[in-house]
């Protein structure tokens, strides 16, 4: 059962080449599983035992489910849509002394540079066209070979052994065709049935079109595109789907912009979250009160992949907190609250991991080596409830090509339904009951 996870995130990640084809997954899913969209212009008329889900931007997506009777508090998963990548600009046909055309992009993200090149690349995302009523957006993806980024020979530069700093705007430019190349909203529209002529504007990627593999000497590591953080956000769906109704209202949401900060309208430093919770409250004729009273007795579980420990790089690595690959899902301390699990949180954490019978391990960075942030800090600063930070451990993290271990998405996928069908009261200071 371990390796069917595995397969079905790779066949999820193959039909999610750009944020947009993944947000559009999760709602067919959703769709299919007999939830229904809401939108967030209309009034929410929700019913007890009812199975709603919202999208923002197309790039974010939020879902919940109605208990038939009061609930306790909400169960909530996060996890994020976007990967480090590639982003077309406008107009970004340049032609080269007549001879070739390369597209004009620009960084999204901190991505690592130098594995980039010389691999299969494609373009993804959505096109917005002119409709008689006003403006729609259309899914694209050339779903082929359809630009490189090829190195300069090591004779043109013989020191790019001993390090190099890679500049996108020269360095990056993807070659795209002969000098007679279509533009690329031509070929785009063409080949989604659209008529290039109602092309108004675009959201493009590049994405890597390597395929995923599951290697090594047992079969024991899975390497994909956008594991960071696909993985998880396809954890926590498949967990929410599969888990059943508790005391607690459960919402699985996936926000987009992580890489970039997250204060978009429809990153974790927006309103989202909030809202939602709030208009679910609204929406089941409870006051502010309530929905308070409530945010006291909920749990968030921020879901974003770590860093395992490299085999070639032990020492990049803290000396005790050190995941590696399959060995479990990874809980994550920062003293700086970058990751926001503390004593409570995790200890909460671990009590459903064993209601899941998962493996866990842990994760702190090395106290000289800062890491970076992720949701769940910024999360609670719009919904204040009590959190920690999970992930799968993987290496090659904000590479085009990613690594982790088989079986660890099943893992994260019991701790996702165990979370979603529990419930978490708090009967004194600090002290709760999990059911």
């Amino acid at each position: 059962m371990e390796r069917e996870y595995d397969k079905e995130l790779l066949d999820f990640i193959q039909n999610s080449p750009s944020v947009y084809h993944m947000i559009a997954g999760q709602k067919q899913r959703l769709l299919a599983a007999g939830y229904t969209q809401l939108l967030e212009s209309e009034a929410w008329e929700l019913r007890p035992g009812g199975k709603y889900f919202i999208t923002r931007n197309g790039s974010a997506i939020a879902a919940f489910r109605v208990p038939e009777g009061p609930f306790r508090g909400f169960m909530i998963m996060a996890s994020h849509s976007d990967s480090p990548a590639l982003k077309v600009k406008e107009h970004p046909e340049i032609t080269v002394e007549g001879t070739y055309r390369k597209l004009n992009v620009e960084l999204y993200g901190g991505a690592l540079l130098a594995p980039w090149f010389d691999r299969p690349l494609s373009v993804a995302g959505r096109l917005f066209l002119r409709t008689a009523e006003g403006v729609r957006p259309c899914l694209v993806d050339a779903g082929r070979d359809l630009v490189l980024i090829p190195s300069l020979a090591i004779h043109m530069n013989r020191e790019v052994n001993a390090g190099y700093e890679y500049r996108v705007q020269r360095d990056l430019l993807p070659l795209y065709g002969g000098a007679e190349a279509r533009d690329l909203t031509v070929l785009l529209a063409q080949e989604a049935g659209a008529d290039p002529a109602d092309v108004l504007d675009h959201d493009l990627f590049v994405y890597d079109r390597q395929a995923p593999s599951i290697w090594g000497a047992e079969r024991e590591f899975l390497s994909s595109p956008r594991l960071d953080d696909t993985q998880c956000a396809f954890a926590s769906l498949t967990g929410f789907l599969e888990s059943e109704g508790g005391e607690s209202l459960p919402v699985h949401v996936v926000f987009d912009n992580e890489e970039i900060g997250s204060s978009t309208r429809q990153g974790a430093d927006s309103t989202l979250l909030a809202d939602t919770l709030r208009r679910i409250t609204a929406g089941l004729g409870l006051d502010e009160r309530t929905y308070l009273e409530k945010l006291s007795q909920s749990f968030l579980l921020s879901a974003d992949n770590a860093h395992a420990m490299h085999p070639n790089y032990p020492d990049k690595c803290d000396p005790v907190n050190r995941p590696r690959l399959g060995g479990g899902v990874v809980l994550k301390y920062s003293g700086s609250q970058k990751y926001t699990t503390d004593g409570a949180s995790g200890a909460i954490a671990r009590i459903l991991a064993e209601k899941a019978g998962i493996r866990l391990q842990t994760f702190a960075n090395h106290s000289d080596i800062p890491g970076g942030t992720t949701l769940g800090n910024i999360s609670v600063r719009h919904v204040a409830v009590r959190s920690a930070d999970v992930g799968i451990a993987q290496l090659a993290m904000h590479a085009p090509y990613e690594t982790c271990g088989c079986g660890d998405t099943a893992d994260l996928t019991s701790l996702a339904r165990t979370l979603f069908a529990s419930s978490l009261c708090e009967t004194g200071e600090e002290t709760y009951t999990i059911r």
